[in-house]
């Protein structure tokens, strides 16, 4: 099962929804997602936000913080997931921006990625990804990495859920 069909799946068994924030990957999660029959399930849509003004004026991404660090940094992924999470009204967001080269980006190498998971319950990840080979390969591993953080994350609900409803903690108890 491919990383999109297992979190389509998960959000379906849940309920829920995603939307998707792009820049480096320029729409490619969103293509992998709407790949998998009966995405409109749980996927609500995508904003690729490639142009950094772009992100602040539609993903609502801190103006001085782009200003100051660039598009290429842990903080503006995890608010560009968030931005999109809200402007789309999605339970989760998930986002990708990076350098995919051919040169360096915002004083950052090619290969610097950042994919970011916000979700209900205060959930916030960000990896910090630092990916070798040709542009289409730091794409497509960006676009992998991205569904993985989400599907790791959904999966871990899952179990607490589980526990919660089973009334432990997870823990064996003499």
């Amino acid at each position: 099962m491919t990383a999109a069909a297992r979190v389509l799946r998960l959000l379906a068994e849940h309920g829920q929804s995603l939307a998707v924030a792009e820049s480096l990957t320029g729409g490619l999660v969103a293509a992998e997602l709407t790949a998998v029959p009966g995405a409109s399930q749980s996927f609500r849509g995508s904003v690729t936000a490639y142009a950094t003004p772009l992100k602040q004026r539609v993903l609502e991404v801190d103006e001085a913080l782009l200003t100051e660090r660039g598009a290429v940094d842990p903080e503006v992924a995890r608010q560009m997931a968030a931005g999109v999470r809200r402007v789309l009204d999605a339970d989760w967001g998930i986002s990708t921006t990076g350098v995919a080269g051919p040169g360096p980006q915002d004083g950052q190498p090619v290969g610097t990625v950042y994919v970011a998971v916000v979700g209900p319950s205060g959930v916030e990840k960000v990896a910090a990804l630092r990916l070798n080979g040709g542009r289409a390969d730091i794409r497509r591993e960006s676009v992998r990495s991205a569904l993985e953080l989400l599907a790791d994350e959904l999966s871990g609900n899952v179990r607490a859920q589980d526990t919660e409803q089973n009334g432990g903690n997870g823990c064996l108890q003499p």
